[in-house]
């Protein structure tokens, strides 16, 4: 598979400038170099996108946080939403980094107390997540972070969640998007507007 890269702005601090488009080309660069393509898993004929080498590396996981600290700031948000399981690994230090809280979302079933729950349609069968009902004030701009934007399903039901909660969507932050699966067609209706960025597209 041919790999581009693309992002949804000029940089990671929106300046629209050669030097800012030359940062955000080397922070793509480092990212992609320590993400590991695992072929056949989990399946014949699949190419998984491993970023456990980025997540070892201080470097390239530092610049990581940094990017997403940025969108926190840059669409003024002030509630970072990880969902289960590595986009809680990317959200928390970007939430502590932008000096904001972060709230976990979790298969159903995983969280003690009253809860607020979706559920979505999967290839075969439904899933649902959830989220503490009292984790979210009304009025709370949200942004969502996740490590792999696919078919944007556990996604679009987080935005359905978050919006439950009478909180408004800020956007969704991803590491990398596989745009080849659309998911980003799927969230479209459900961001309403908000921005979608993805700092590596394949």
């Amino acid at each position: 598979m041919t790999e581009t890269t693309k992002t949804t702005a000029d940089s990671p601090d929106g300046r629209p400038d050669g030097s800012g488009a030359a940062a955000a080309e080397e922070l793509r660069t480092l990212l992609l170099s320590r993400i590991q393509d695992v072929p056949d898993y989990p399946k014949p004929g699949v190419m998984f996108k491993d970023i456990t080498p980025l997540l070892a590396d201080a470097t390239a996981f530092g610049a990581l946080t940094e990017a997403l600290a940025e969108l926190c700031v840059r669409h003024r948000a002030d509630k970072v939403v990880g969902l289960e399981a590595r986009g809680f690994i990317l959200a928390a230090p970007a939430a502590v980094r932008a000096g904001i809280g972060f709230v976990p979302v979790r298969k159903a079933g995983k969280l003690p107390g009253a809860t607020l729950g979706q559920a979505y349609e999967l290839e075969y069968g439904t899933a649902e997540i959830e989220i503490h009902a009292d984790a979210l004030e009304p009025g709370d701009r949200v942004l969502v972070i996740d490590d792999v934007l696919a078919t944007g399903g556990t996604a679009e039901a987080s935005l359905q969640l978050i919006r439950q909660a009478g909180a408004q969507i800020a956007g969704v932050a991803v590491l990398l998007e596989l745009g080849f699966l659309d998911g980003r067609g799927r969230l479209l209706a459900a961001l309403d507007s908000a921005p979608l960025e993805a700092l590596i597209t394949v």
